[in-house]
């Protein structure tokens, strides 16, 4: 058995990696250098690295100070963002010294957009099961005087003069009010691991989530599909994620609005390859697959919304609750996959990750779950 080349060991890693000459010109790149820079290897070897990087980058500066020191040094969430590369490139930036060859440094990056996204997503799944003891414990505790208060309403309207029943329907109406809110905190109760799951054609469940909201809140945008149709199952329940379709094509067709002419929902799924999760409480990690997309042609997410997007009680609608996308980011998590959006005007994507169905990761997503939550 012969020996990979150096050049096909270089190629096989994920990362760009870049061989960086005395006066700064690219000499050599990896496959993913390729496609970072998203220029080939010919067209790269006459350039240098100035080229791509921006002005004053700390990456110039960084490759500099690998040279002046001999040694390697590393620099952490640089911006190498601009015309050539893109706006907000964030990346972790690796250099080290070629030793005798005269200046030569190689340098490797790492785009940080997958490692916080991963990040961002364990905080969502935190911050969504951070109502769930709350919903557990109290929700009964609200529920139970709320019934006693609307019960002692109603024997007082039978007795009570016309401005006195406005009075006590008002008290009916509020109590109803609350148990309404209360059971939508119930949502983030635990199930048990494993109830009602199984495998699941996602198709099947983007066709009746598709048919449901077209003949109601979604009646006036235009819905794409944009399927793989050879995707394998996933393993999860599929009222749950019923549900998760429905608040997000319900979030589209309202960032659309009800008078836009050319309203548009594009849902999509694709087989992707090399995106794992390790899932709490657990040392191995999950391959995730199974990409769904949800996009509107809507104006956007506000900026300082997007970083609490998840987080219960957040909302930019006017009578929004804030729950509906905590209730997707658990459900999500609960399934052993993660979500992102991706905001842009005209184009805001909601991202889900989801594993495919197996005997092994069934185990593992149950065994993840936390504990059920006991109601009395």
């Amino acid at each position: 058995m012969s020996l990979p080349t150096p050049e096909a060991m270089m190629n096989a890693l994920p990362l760009p990696v870049l061989t960086i000459g005395p006066d700064n010109e690219i000499l050599r790149v990896n496959a993913a250098a390729e496609a970072f820079l998203e220029s080939s290897q010919r067209v790269l070897e006459r350039k240098k690295l100035s080229d791509y990087m921006p002005f004053g980058s700390p990456v110039l500066a960084l490759v500099d100070e690998v040279r002046l020191r001999g040694s390697s040094v590393n620099e952490y969430r640089v911006d190498v963002g601009g015309p050539r590369l893109g706006m907000e490139r964030i990346v972790d930036a690796f250099a080290t010294p070629l030793s005798d060859a005269g200046g030569m440094v190689v340098l490797m990056l790492q785009e940080r957009t997958i490692a916080d996204k991963m990040n961002r997503q364990l905080t969502h799944r935190s911050a969504a099961r951070s109502v769930t003891a709350l919903g557990a414990m109290l929700a009964h505790e609200i529920k139970n005087p709320l019934s006693g208060i609307r019960g002692a309403a109603q024997l007082l309207e039978q007795s009570a003069d016309e401005d006195d029943r406005l009075l006590t329907r008002l008290i009916c109406d509020e109590a109803d009010r609350i148990v309404k809110l209360v059971e939508r905190v119930e949502l983030f109760g635990e199930a048990a691991p494993g109830a009602d799951r199984g495998p699941i054609n996602i198709h099947a469940v983007l066709d009746h989530v598709k048919r449901l909201v077209q003949s109601g809140f979604a009646r006036h945008v235009r819905i794409v599909e944009n399927y793989d149709p050879s995707l394998p199952p996933i393993y999860g329940s599929r009222d749950q994620l019923v549900q998760v379709f429905i608040n997000l094509l319900k979030n589209a067709a309202e960032a659309i609005g009800p008078d836009a002419l050319e309203g548009e929902i594009v849902l999509s799924t694709a087989f992707r390859t090399g995106m794992r999760l390790q899932t709490p409480g657990s040392s191995e990690r999950v391959s995730l697959p199974i990409e769904i997309a949800v996009r509107d042609n809507g104006p956007g997410i506000p900026d300082e919304f997007i970083s609490q997007m998840f987080d219960p009680f957040v909302t930019t609608k006017e009578n929004g609750s804030g729950l509906g996308l905590a209730l997707v980011a658990k459900i999500v998590g609960d399934h052993g996959g993660i979500i992102e959006c991706d905001p842009a005007p005209r184009r805001t994507t909601f991202r889900i990750l989801l594993p495919m169905f197996s005997e092994k990761t069934t185990t593992e997503i149950s065994a993840s779950a936390p504990p059920a939550q006991s109601q009395s």
